[in-house]
């Protein structure tokens, strides 16, 4: 098992919708600022919401193969 920090899936569009939640890596605020706090477990845990919160976004598009 790797200790490797998980890094940030920050891609430096930030702009915070309605709903708190950033357009460019799906995180809310409250998970971008906690996120320097958080271990592996708990970045983990913020990623598995970001990817819920991209796949439900209408500005991402899939290519069905």
């Amino acid at each position: 098992m790797s200790n490797k920090t998980i890094a940030s899936p920050c891609v430096n569009v930030c702009y915070l919708d309605e709903n708190d939640i950033c357009q460019g890596c799906y995180r809310s605020g409250a998970e971008i600022t906690a996120w320097m706090r958080l271990d592996n477990d708990g970045r983990k845990q913020v990623l598995t919401k970001v990817a819920e919160r991209e796949l439900a976004s209408p500005f991402v598009t899939r290519v069905k193969l």
